[in-house]
């Protein structure tokens, strides 16, 4: 079987790979240097080129390139280290209603998320730890939510939020506009400034269900679909990290010699290719899972999710390594990789709570 993407969608991941080394290039470094984490005018630009709507339907006004397609531009986004909110829009909020959302909802939401007039985040988290039903403790009553969510990617500057509430004792999926009383968001400081995070209060906020999204078994398929399109996010920084190496290494001289000539640079790089490598092959059966809607979606899209973020955390730091005393200067590009590495990593659970998804798919299909 042919995991590889059509030719159709290596043309759109050249076309985007152009586009970002020409309108990305220190879009992070602009944000951190504002103290923003937000582009506004590459989100526009890339809004205007249909990449947030990639995923979604023709009819809801999106480019229907379907989830391959959104690994594809996820791929690039991470190579790009760009300070845009497409991860909360394209992966979680968006594809929650197009997954659960009704007629209605899906007519009214999905074109304002496809065209980024919309910027949407997903609120699960109550603290640290893992994604868990028992860790839900927001409340809607009538209509209503009470409860805080934190930290919340792209909060600050989101719109709307798809978050995660108890009604009735069990789990549900609700739309708030977080423009509306009832709705105190703080700014939360991060280890990457250049993606936005915040503190959201809600009391007695206004929130609409999405009607598919009755149990916690929805928050788990919206995790295990993002789990993939992460991935890709996250072997794109690696591969950046990989190049960005191997380019200084090659022209870096040390004792008269290039520095890529020792055995020991020569080893920390050939341990990077070899994870991201790992990653890839791991991330293009996610991404065929994803686009099949398979059966062992949550088992690949977990392995693509664990070997991607291992091997992105490495890449991060054998790049500062491999740049010796320059790599861990600010004027270098190496710690804004390192940065976005590390939140990765942490968003929709940690390495560990997918290892443990892992195990526990694969025992749950040995039972079967």
């Amino acid at each position: 079987m042919n995991f590889d993407f059509s030719d159709e969608l290596n043309q759109v991941r050249a076309e985007a790979r152009t586009f970002l080394a020409e309108h990305a290039a220190g879009s992070a470094r602009r944000a951190l240097e504002a103290g923003s984490g937000f582009d506004h005018a590459l989100w526009d630009q890339i809004a205007k080129l249909g990449w947030i709507g990639a995923a979604i339907p023709e009819e809801y006004g999106g480019i229907g390139l379907g989830d391959e397609g959104l690994c594809v531009l996820a791929e690039e986004i991470g190579r790009s280290v760009a300070a845009i909110p497409f991860a909360s829009s394209a992966y979680l909020a968006s594809q929650a209603v197009l997954r659960f959302g009704s007629e209605a909802q899906k007519s009214r939401l999905l074109p304002a998320f496809a065209d980024g007039s919309l910027i949407g985040c997903f609120a699960l988290a109550e603290g640290s730890g893992a994604p868990a039903e028992a860790s839900v403790q927001a409340v809607l009553r009538g209509g209503k939510i009470e409860g805080i969510k934190y930290p919340v990617i792209d909060g600050d500057v989101a719109h709307t939020a798809v978050t995660a509430v108890r009604d009735g004792g069990g789990v549900v999926l609700a739309l708030v506009d977080l423009s509306q009383e009832g709705v105190t968001r703080t700014a939360l400081e991060t280890l990457d400034p250049s993606r936005d995070a915040a503190r959201i209060e809600f009391a007695g906020a206004t929130a609409e269900v999405l009607p598919g999204a009755r149990g916690f078994s929805a928050v788990a398929t919206l995790l295990d679909r993002a789990a993939t399109l992460f991935a890709f996010e996250q072997i794109g920084g690696a591969q950046a990290c990989l190049d960005m190496a191997r380019d200084y290494a090659l022209q870096r001289q040390a004792f008269g010699r290039q520095i890529g000539s020792f055995q020991a640079i020569k080893h920390k790089l050939a341990d990077v290719y070899i994870a991201i490598e790992l990653a890839r092959s791991n991330a293009y059966y996610g991404a065929w899972a994803l686009g099949a809607n398979a059966p062992d979606l949550t088992s690949a899209g977990a392995a693509a999710r664990v070997a991607a973020t291992r091997a992105f955390e490495l890449a991060s730091a054998e790049n500062i390594q491999t740049h010796g005393g320059m790599g861990f200067t600010w004027e270098s590009d190496c710690h804004l990789f390192y940065r976005r590495a590390k939140h990765l990593s942490l968003v929709i659970g940690a390495a560990p709570f997918w290892k443990d998804r892992l195990i526990d798919a694969i025992e749950q299909r040995n039972a079967a």
